[in-house]
């Protein structure tokens, strides 16, 4: 039935409702014959009225394709078309009256309004019906997804039993990291442990997976997230805790956890095996590893068989969860991970790393990205930065590695903060490293904002939405480019691959966003509507707050105009100035001697004097 009714065109749909009105002439007929027999008005003028039944079914045949009804489908009908019905039932009761006066025959006027009443009515009301029939039919043959919950709390068990009533989600069980749960039943769904979950997504024969714990900090939604979906389960989420204080939960909030979907943008998540090769059995050292981008490179080249990774990671907490969470992804005992805890600034530190675990490979994500922290701590922001990127990059020409990768940023691009200028001098430093290297391949890859990060709107926007507002946002024109961190990373590790040494890599990041606009996405994306002037019911408030220190208006991804194409659409070289190796010693030298003295004032012309674009007074409100 379901293959027979998909089949049809709409040809074939418009004949089908052109017979059914010319078909509910005769009820509507029989119908107005028995509300009106009475003695005032004998069977027998009913029974003059067949003869103009033929004409009648011609004229609706007609009129319900010159007004539209027949061309209307049924999820389609709606006010406009009950309208044009309306039109049609009268039109054709004026057409019978008409008639029956051609043909000398007396009836009430009332009888003509009772025929255009029980046409309308019949009319909408077959369509109604058969909407309701090919809604069963296609309840009847859809596919029924098996879920398990996962949180055996207060939230999910509201969660099953609203999952209870709906036609295509049956609840099978939870899934709850309380060890004094698994085994025990709630609602008369078993809760299950966390460990094993692969025994028993397949014994339940799960396809879909809804996160139902509210408290769950971003890392460790992600962390799930991830889990989940590398046992094949599509994970869903409820979108915030506001939405789950009623006694019921509405099944259409539930989401994918695609928030990149907000941005409009297609994504890139091919793998690309011929990068492989550049990990597979190498050791590798990633600094940052606790971050957002460092934890998800650490992610993705696990998945390319390394024979060491190491984590080098400033954050105790940060490198905890990072160790313990690809300790967990591992499969392969033969992969080692190595926790390191320290600074890249930290000259013996990572000379005793690089000889005790022979890297091959350096991904140097590790730097203080937050602009306004940067713009406060200028001289911490320039020591972790510039300097630690002159360590690991010495590091890397001393013990002759393969390849060094430096993750960098449009802030890099006429930077205004003191954040984007220690990048755009990790930049030189790397280039400057790059023309004196020997074996070592040095490279560099520039993006905006990933979706996500520590410091990124994202989280923020959510964290406030989940509050119920106001989201706050900086200026109402403000806009920067985004990408999901997977694509980025994906991307960072294919750029490493395609370099000969030097290079600077951009990333295809496609049209600004405007911050502003990604704020409303979310809040509808949440369910709730924005508080303005338009709308002033509406839940959540957007407040502008004004532009941060050191914040631009617009990002830039290239000091330059025009960039090179690669083997990678979504990857280019661009050609940029850079300074001798004399120049580069020299600010070293300079930025080193105002570390030492906690010299902001002097930190900041040095940058002024060497940065292209850069100004040490520029003035927030002025960009």
């Amino acid at each position: 039935m379901i293959q027979y009714i998909n089949s049809l065109t709409n040809y074939n749909k418009t004949i089908i409702f052109i017979l059914i009105d010319v078909i509910l002439i005769l009820p509507s007929i029989v119908l107005t014959t028995l509300i009106h027999l009475s003695a005032l008005s004998p069977l027998s003028n009913y029974t003059n009225l067949w003869p103009i039944v033929p004409i009648l079914i011609l004229a609706t045949g007609f009129l319900s394709h010159a007004l539209g009804v027949s061309r209307v489908f049924l999820r389609e009908y709606g006010p406009t078309t009950i309208f044009r019905t309306a039109i049609f039932a009268v039109g054709l009761s004026f057409l019978s009256f008409l008639l029956v006066q051609l043909g000398q025959t007396e009836l009430p006027t009332a009888v003509f309004a009772s025929f255009a009443i029980n046409y309308f009515l019949l009319s909408i009301g077959s369509r109604f019906l058969l909407l309701q029939v090919l809604h069963g039919i296609y309840r009847r043959n859809a596919p029924v997804h098996r879920v398990l919950i996962y949180g055996a709390g207060r939230t999910g068990l509201q969660l099953a039993a609203a999952l209870q009533k709906h036609p295509h989600m049956r609840p099978v069980g939870f899934i709850d990291d309380n060890v004094m749960l698994p085994g025990c039943r709630f609602d008369g769904l078993p809760v299950y442990s966390t460990v094993g979950l692969q025994q028993t997504v397949s014994k339940m024969n799960v396809s879909r997976a809804i996160l139902a714990v509210p408290s769950l900090s971003s890392t460790n939604r992600k962390q799930i997230t991830r889990q989940l979906e590398n046992l094949d389960l599509q994970v869903y989420a409820l979108p915030c805790y506001a939405q789950l204080m009623g006694d019921e939960i509405a099944i259409s909030q539930l989401s994918p956890r695609r928030i990149s979907q907000l941005i409009g943008r297609k994504v890139h998540t091919e793998a690309d095996f011929s990068v492989t090769h550049d990990y597979k059995a190498r050791s590798v050292l990633i600094s940052g590893a606790g971050g957002s981008i460092g934890s998800e490179l650490c992610r993705q080249i696990l998945e390319m068989r390394p024979r060491k990774i190491v984590l080098f990671e400033l954050s105790e907490l940060a490198l905890y969860s990072i160790h313990q969470e690809l300790n967990d992804l591992s499969s392969d005992q033969t992969i080692r991970i190595v926790p390191v805890l320290g600074s890249v600034a930290d000259k013996r530190l990572v000379d005793q790393v690089m000889h005790a675990h022979q890297i091959d490979v350096i991904v140097h994500a590790a730097a203080y990205k937050h602009v306004p922290l940067v713009e406060s701590n200028p001289i911490q922001g320039l020591a972790n930065n510039v300097f630690g990127t002159h360590v690991l990059a010495n590091a890397a020409s001393d013990y002759d590695i393969e390849r060094f990768v430096l993750i960098s940023s449009d802030k890099a691009v006429r930077p205004v903060n003191v954040m984007g200028a220690s990048k755009r001098l990790s930049e030189l430093i790397v280039q400057d490293q790059a023309e004196r290297a020997g074996r070592t391949l040095f490279s560099i890859v520039r993006f905006g904002n990933v979706l996500g990060s520590s410091g990124s709107v994202v989280p923020l926007f959510e964290d406030q939405i989940s509050k119920g507002g106001p989201v706050t946002v900086t200026h109402p024109e403000i806009t920067r480019f985004f990408m999901s961190v997977e694509e980025a990373v994906r991307l960072v590790l294919k750029a490493g691959s395609l370099t000969c040494g030097g290079d600077v890599f951009v990333l295809d990041m496609g049209k600004p966003v405007r911050v502003i606009d990604l704020a409303r996405q979310m809040i509808k994306a949440a369910g709730y509507r924005v508080k303005d002037v338009n709308t002033p019911d509406g839940e959540i408030e957007i407040k502008i707050t004004g532009l941060r220190p050191g914040d631009k208006l617009h990002e830039e991804l290239m000091i330059n105009q025009g960039d090179l194409v690669t083997a990678h659409d979504k990857i280019f070289r661009v050609r940029e100035g850079q300074l001798s190796q004399i120049e580069v010693a020299r600010i070293l030298k300079s930025l080193n001697e105002a570390v030492l003295h906690n010299d902001a004032d002097e930190a900041r012309l040095i940058l002024a004097e060497w940065i292209y674009d850069f100004d040490s007074q520029a003035e927030t409100a002025a960009q």
